[in-house]
């Protein structure tokens, strides 16, 4: 800059990109395995296209997803295929729901009206019958969302132990919680119980969608309410590989899995007003649009 006193004179600096070379951003090949490797013979292949809805594995012939790796697969070059999923429409999720419905039966099914100690011994039963499918669970975990071994069994095994100390604190609520036990207060005698709700939707995220999930699922379960859960796109194989735990251990109804679009199938679900209660770990946004769609949302 050259100034005098009549005027001031700028003198342009060179551009910044004829200055230096230009910058080329690195690259590096995409992680990938081939079938020769030893972790290759780990890969997952779950066979997801089924509807489990009122208790039992129904046969799907419609329309399916192929769910694959961020890991490639070194001998297509592509995501390696590590699974597949029922790409449920409408009626599919309304059928999920009204399964829960039926199971729920205004309160009068066989999962509400069940005594808490017998819930409390089915989802211990539960528990048990997923140990076998531990190793599957952590490695669909591992393929799926890219969780290292020691995260991927970090999340199964703390997700159980999760459920195991709400048990815990359950079974011992009425000795610890306010008026868990007989108080009489101005003269009125009385004791608050918990009870269930009804028919729950849940949505969980892909980064921890086994713990968010059960985070949710466990407390509302044991307290005798039904279920409808929304497997994430991302992260459902996990889900997938507990159904016949589920089927061993709890009635028909209790767990009802929605897989597919989530823009496809929320929407016809929440039309219903048969849900009663809604678990949903996301944006804002999304959950108010859900639960617009509610006839009665003021009760939702």
């Amino acid at each position: 800059l050259a100034r005098n006193s009549n005027a001031c004179n700028v003198v342009p600096r060179p551009r910044a990109a004829a200055m230096s070379a230009a910058y080329t951003c690195p690259t590096a090949a995409p992680v990938s395995v081939a079938p020769t490797d030893e972790a290759y013979k780990a890969k997952p292949d779950v066979d997801g296209a089924f509807k489990f809805v009122g208790g039992e594995r129904l046969p799907w012939a419609g329309d399916v997803t192929e769910v694959t790796s961020p890991i490639v697969d070194a001998s297509t070059g592509k995501r390696a295929a590590i699974g597949r999923v029922a790409a449920f429409q409408e009626s599919d999720a309304v059928e999920a729901v009204q399964a829960a419905a039926k199971a729920w039966d205004k309160g009068q099914g066989t999962w509400p009206q069940m005594a808490l100690a017998d819930r409390i011994a089915a989802i211990r039963r539960f528990i048990e019958c997923l140990k076998p499918s531990r190793e599957r669970i952590v490695n669909a975990l591992m393929w799926e969302i890219c969780k290292n071994s020691t995260d991927a069994a970090a999340e199964y095994d703390r997700t159980m132990k999760f459920s195991e100390a709400v048990i815990d604190a359950l079974e011992g609520s009425d000795a610890t919680e306010a008026f868990g036990d007989w108080t009489t207060v101005s003269g009125i005698r009385g004791r608050v119980r918990r009870g269930p709700v009804g028919v729950t939707m849940m949505l969980a995220p892909f980064n921890y969608p086994l713990n968010e999930m059960y985070a949710m699922m466990m407390p509302a379960m044991l307290m005798g309410n039904v279920i409808v859960l929304k497997l994430p796109a991302i992260g459902g194989l996990a889900h997938l590989l507990t159904v016949d735990a589920l089927k061993e251990a709890l009635p028909p109804g209790v767990i009802n899995f929605v897989t597919g679009a989530g823009r496809k199938t929320m929407g016809p679900i929440m039309k219903t007003g048969l849900v009663d209660c809604l678990g949903f770990i996301g944006g804002a946004k999304a959950t108010d649009a859900l639960i617009a769609q509610h006839p009665q949302p003021h009760r939702l």
